[in-house]
């Protein structure tokens, strides 16, 4: 059986005259810097809820009437995490008066309690954090198979890149138990977490677009389908010859991958490596 031929570079171009351009995707969505949309959209709620009820309609209708206008900028955003995430704000802030406003048990609920559930929010989530995917952790087993697949030319150093909590760490330990295993976090609360969970890894603050690859032998990413691009991009600028790019449940769009991991009842893992003698070139 012949391998598949390993690559990590855009497919060659096509000689004969390009097509119209497509629409770009996400045309016609909110365009403004992550997580101004999503303020935008609980902003426009609460006014709108505030609104009807100011104009005489009943609690529950003013009360439609903002979840409606919330829902509809919250529908604008680029990618499903952030719709609902623009879209949970406004039920969760408005239930939240009322219960506050209602309570039996005690006065109202202060005005800078919000405050410090919005700055608690921002030190476990950063402002910088919000454009890239939402935290959600590697799931156990889903990175079954990825040692043998990287077999021929197995990593000395992995770095999971946006490492949360740790569990991708565990994943990729499972994988690879005699590799240098880093992780990059912007929230210092989940890297602080890691680093107590994964005492084992290297696991440090920072951006991951920012920091550099070319140390690594597999990067490991569980980003959203929005980023693939630039961590391709990325990958292909910085990693070194024959290294790994190995995203969980997204694909990069429009390259090949060199293989596709499918775990029974797990997300597909795909597998992209770098040419080692140029672009279109095989190790």
């Amino acid at each position: 059986m012949k391998a598949v031929p390993p690559r990590l570079s855009a497919p060659a171009a096509d000689p004969a005259p390009a097509a119209p351009a497509a629409p770009p995707v996400g045309a016609g969505r909110l365009r403004l810097p992550w997580p101004l949309p999503a303020v935008l959209a609980w902003g426009a709620g609460l006014a709108t809820w505030r609104l009807a009820a100011g104009l005489g309609a009943g609690p529950a209708t003013a009360w439609l009437a903002g979840l409606l206008a919330s829902a509809a900028l919250a529908l604008l955003c680029r990618g499903r995490w952030r719709q609902a995430l623009a879209a949970a704000g406004y039920p969760l802030a408005s239930l939240g008066l009322i219960a506050s406003s209602v309570s039996s048990a005690g006065p109202a609920l202060p005005a800078w309690a919000w405050g410090l559930g919005a700055a608690l929010l921002l030190l476990l989530y950063p402002l910088g954090a919000w454009r890239d995917a939402p935290w959600f952790p590697t799931p156990r087993g889903a990175l079954q198979g990825l040692a043998g697949a990287c077999a021929v030319q197995p990593p000395v150093a992995v770095l999971d890149a946006g490492c949360g909590l740790g569990h991708g760490l565990a994943e990729l330990r499972a994988q690879f138990p005699d590799a240098q295993l880093h992780g990059i976090e912007r929230s210092r609360v989940l890297r602080w977490a890691a680093a107590w969970r994964c005492p084992w890894a290297r696991v440090q603050g920072g951006d991951i677009w920012a920091a550099d690859w070319s140390r690594y032998g597999l990067v490991y990413v569980f980003q959203r389908p929005e980023s693939m691009a630039r961590a391709h991009a990325k990958a292909l600028a910085e990693l070194p010859d024959g290294g790994w790019l190995a995203s969980l449940e997204f694909e990069v769009p429009g390259v090949a991958p060199v293989q596709r991991l499918a775990a029974p009842g797990q997300r597909p893992v795909w597998l992209y490596r770098k040419s080692s003698t140029g672009p279109g070139a095989c190790r």
